[in-house]
């Protein structure tokens, strides 16, 4: 499994021959727009977990380009089909296949609106996801707070791995996400991301290591990939 950071919210995730866009947004500082090619080179599938422009921003137009179905909350995935999107909308505790992956819908705490023309409409709960391949299980946490929902996704999946929103301000924070993962989870790798993007987000991921001593907690650097 190869996990890229595309920055922000945004991951490349190549495993078991698939290559999936978790919530491309490319269109932030961090994003250097001369390697976009090789962020988005390949992309078989499109994965939403919520509504808001800094992961859904530019998404129509990527998922033409390469031809990739867009998947996420039935809502969500709705308001993007009748906009000429291939998609795929299911919902909590609901699976798809990707090849041999499989990717569940898991709830996650936040909201979720997209703009449609000049309206800002409800787009559908948000969510997280559970990837499953190569023998592998990663959590992919979406924008949320902790949450008490995390207690069965952990007992049911057990995932290894886990992608957690750590920025703060508008998800919980490092200190949060921290204290997430040791209640909740048995993680043997975490990785931080909705961070550095803005001024109001955390910059950095001390807070996160500091608080799970013994778990290989790595920040990401855009592109960068990371081997697991």
């Amino acid at each position: 499994m190869k996990i890229i950071w595309l920055g922000h919210a945004g991951f490349r995730i190549e495993i078991a021959g698939q290559v999936l866009l978790v919530d491309p947004w490319l269109a932030h500082p961090l994003f250097p727009e001369d390697r976009r090619a090789e962020a988005i080179g390949g992309a078989t599938q499109i994965l939403l977990t919520h509504g808001h422009f800094d992961h859904t921003d530019g998404v129509l137009e990527l998922a033409q380009e390469l031809g990739a179905p867009i998947a996420g909350m039935v809502e969500l995935a709705g308001i993007l089909g009748d906009r000429g999107a291939e998609t795929i909308g299911f919902n909590f505790g609901g699976s798809i296949s990707i090849g041999d992956v499989t990717a569940t819908l898991v709830p996650a705490k936040h909201s979720s609106s997209i703009m449609v023309g000049k309206a800002l409409v409800y787009a559908g709960e948000p969510a997280g996801f559970i990837l499953r391949g190569e023998g592998k299980t990663l959590y992919i946490s979406g924008d949320t707070d902790v949450s008490a929902e995390m207690g069965p996704i952990a007992a049911r999946y057990a995932p290894q791995i886990g992608i957690l929103s750590a920025g703060g301000f508008y998800t919980m924070d490092m200190a949060g996400a921290a204290f997430a993962a040791k209640t909740y989870f048995n993680f043997e790798t975490v990785i931080p991301c909705h961070y550095k993007t803005f001024p109001a987000l955390e910059q950095d991921a001390g807070a996160l290591r500091a608080g799970l001593p013994g778990v290989n907690v790595i920040e990401p650097e855009v592109l960068g990939a990371i081997e697991l």
